[in-house]
């Protein structure tokens, strides 16, 4: 078979470049790690700025400041979120909270006028996703799922194929997420207070990839293994779609997985590496005539979702057509069937 090496999707326009998008100032709610990740790749990627970031500290919140953005940056550090959302110089709000608060700090920045970009999982269910969104359509301001994958170049590409209908018919989608944590039982992994769970923190990976390259599924089975505490340690899915087709996914927080993701058809199939949902690499296999080789990109990957923020809002846009209000709802239905198959239910639910 003949080798082919298929070209950067930064390169050829598949995929735009974060870079080229309009400048915005972003507020960061959050000083945890997630933050740092997105503070870092806003500052050295894309033509925004992080103009504030909000802790319960505000120690803490000039500490990040300090040590995460560049020297001598005008950053302005809150002691609270209150005042954060409040900023009129502020465009948009990175919420990096536990998913346990997603709702009420998302409900925080839009009920300010605030632009969102909210972490996933968005929040702990659809019920909550729809409530973010009914009061942002009501405020008339933008909210994203920062579900970083979905704007990455390499999916773009892989998305670019599929659209081609060279794989034939799909019939597989497998995915796998899964990490080993040793973690106490108040950790936000274990914690129910804090939906922990392997579901919502990894496996809304695995699903929320499913979804993207196929839609709500017609049927759902789960299979889980349960923590001490309550909460899913390990989730096996298998989600029906019309006709022949099926996705194959797992997640678990007891140990590492291969962490890759698979799309197989009648005609050929795409492989994407370990770390399927960062930038990695693939190979498309078209059967008995040629495999062609995607490169990883020099990217750090949060900046492609900030950049398609900073374009909507520019745009004066309330959803992202990449990953719609909807899809967020849908993939938080996905996981409320899968949780209540397994028998995991938070609190105050």
């Amino acid at each position: 078979m003949r080798h082919i090496t298929i070209p950067s999707a930064l390169t050829t326009g598949v995929a735009p470049r974060p870079q080229d998008a309009p400048a915005i100032r972003w507020g960061i709610l959050g000083a945890g790690w997630i933050s740092e990740s997105f503070a870092q790749a806003v500052t050295e990627r894309t033509a925004s700025t992080i103009a504030a970031v909000a802790s319960r500290d505000s120690a803490k919140a000039q500490t990040f400041i300090d040590s995460h953005l560049p020297k001598d940056s005008p950053a302005t550090a809150y002691g609270s979120y209150e005042e954060l959302v409040g900023d009129e110089s502020l465009d948009a709000i990175y919420i990096g909270t536990p998913h346990s608060h997603h709702r009420d700090h998302a409900l925080l920045a839009i009920r300010a006028g605030k632009h969102v970009l909210v972490e996933k999982a968005f929040t702990r269910n659809a019920a909550e996703a729809r409530e973010v969104f009914d009061a942002a359509k009501e405020a008339g301001v933008f909210v994203l799922e920062a579900m970083w994958t979905r704007f990455l170049p390499h999916i773009a590409q892989v998305r670019h194929i599929l659209e081609s209908r060279v794989l034939g018919d799909i019939i597989v989608v497998s995915a796998d997420h899964g990490q080993a944590f040793t973690v106490g039982p108040e950790h936000r992994l274990l914690n129910p207070d804090l939906a922990g769970g392997a579901l919502l923190d990894l496996g809304v990976y695995p699903i929320a990839f499913a979804h993207d390259l196929l839609g709500h599924p017609e049927a759902i089975t789960a299979r889980g293994v349960l923590t001490d505490t309550g909460v899913d340690g390990q989730v096996s899915m298998i989600f029906d779609y019309p006709g022949r087709t099926q996705a194959l996914l797992h997640t678990t927080q007891w140990g590492q997985t291969p962490t890759v993701a698979s799309i197989v058809g009648t005609k050929g199939r795409i492989d994407i590496a370990e770390a399927f949902y960062r930038p990695t690499s693939f190979v498309h296999t078209t059967y008995g005539v040629s495999t062609a080789t995607y490169e990883q990109d020099d990217v750090l990957g949060l900046e492609f979702e900030a950049a398609e923020v900073a374009r909507c809002v520019s745009e004066g846009r309330t959803a992202s057509d990449r990953m719609p209000w909807q899809s967020s709802i849908e993939v938080m239905e996905i996981m409320d069937e899968v949780r209540a198959q397994i028998g995991v239910r938070y609190p105050n639910e």
